[in-house]
């Protein structure tokens, strides 16, 4: 009788477990497509063992946002990455706990599920999303932690079991399944509302000043901004791809270079998205320009040649384009028109 009695304890718990960690079905997020990214750029890259759902999206939300996961509770992935800055900082080079400048900008996160090269970070050392969130929390010049620390943390915690459990059927917390949790939600920050998108749906018209600014940017004798750019049929803005673009003759930071081995990649960061400029000051991956204004000036006169640099900066030996200042002024114009308010008061984005 005791073993019988044994037994049905066994199976009453195994079955609580079960039901625990496997009644429950995540709802499927729907990932609304925008119209202007329709028929123009390939479709969002979700990995097959980390589809999006409701429940995902939500738990990865607040992850993202809670200070929960730094080593003294006082930063979040949100402090460096604000919504209201594009999810970047206004800093030159990002801050981490310890009161420490890290070596780079922070970079803004949007539209990341069309990154078809798969490498994240400005050295393309992140080959997912999922990867990219793992190394910020034990990095000591970003929020210092320690995963082993903080899954036994978020395990104790009063609401994170339960939102694990709805989202990933189970109940017991691993880094892995946080950072596929942040993953989801960072592959919902979607920006396709700039005044640039209504022109091309044509909702709404360009100055006679911003036209000239896309043409200058489009013109291999001017801007010849559009090789790495892209143009309007690539939406992003970016080619997600790593370039050497003549910031320096000698380099501190090898970049791509210091991740692959190749020598030829030295000096090489990722093309970052021209959207949301407006926001996203100070630019380049060491924050080295407070302004959009230098970045022109830059591109126009201030290139630096040396071994690496890219085949496509060629003007670099008279320093640039030489645009005009009146050329500067209407480029500048036209970048602008990428800025999407929506995106930076969306409240599905907000805290």
């Amino acid at each position: 009788m005791t073993r019988i009695i044994y037994i049905l304890i066994v199976a009453a718990f195994l079955w609580s477990c079960s039901k625990d960690d496997s009644s429950y079905e995540p709802i499927p997020y729907q990932l609304e497509i925008p119209e202007i990214f329709e028929n123009t750029i390939i479709p969002p890259i979700i990995p097959s063992n980390n589809p999006l759902t409701e429940e995902g999206v939500a738990l990865g939300k607040k992850l993202f946002f809670d200070p929960i996961l730094s080593n003294d509770n006082s930063m979040s992935c949100a402090s460096c990455h604000m919504p209201q800055k594009s999810f970047a900082d206004n800093l030159t080079t990002s801050v981490g706990i310890e009161g420490i400048s890290g070596p780079r900008n922070s970079m803004p996160l949007f539209n990341l599920a069309w990154n078809f090269n798969e490498r994240f970070n400005w050295d393309g050392s992140a080959l997912s999303l999922e990867s990219q969130a793992l190394e910020p929390v034990e990095n000591p010049l970003e929020l210092h932690s320690n995963w082993e620390e903080l899954v036994s943390r978020l395990q104790s915690h009063p609401e994170y079991p339960e939102m694990f459990r709805q989202a990933f059927n189970t109940s017991v917390i691993s880094a892995e399944l946080a950072t596929k949790a942040i993953a989801q939600f960072e592959r919902t920050l979607i920006s396709a509302n700039s005044k640039f998108d209504q022109y091309s749906l044509g909702l709404t018209e360009l100055t006679d000043q911003e036209l000239n600014g896309l043409d200058i940017f489009l013109r291999e004798d001017k801007g010849d901004c559009f090789h790495c750019h892209g143009n309007p049929n690539n939406p992003l803005w970016t080619d997600n791809n790593f370039h050497n673009n003549g910031l320096d003759q000698t380099f501190t930071d090898l970049g791509l270079g210091a991740v692959t081995g190749d020598p030829n990649d030295n000096g090489k960061f990722r093309t970052p998205t021209l959207r949301n400029l407006q926001y996203s000051a100070p630019y380049m991956h060491d924050g080295r320009f407070a302004t959009l204004d230098k970045v022109i000036d830059f591109y126009s006169e201030g290139l630096q040649n040396s071994p690496t640099i890219d085949p496509l900066m060629k003007n670099v030996d008279q320093g640039g384009v030489q645009l005009s200042d009146s050329d500067k002024a209407d480029l500048k114009a036209f970048l602008l028109t990428l800025s999407d308010p929506s995106f930076i008061t969306n409240p599905a984005f907000q805290n």
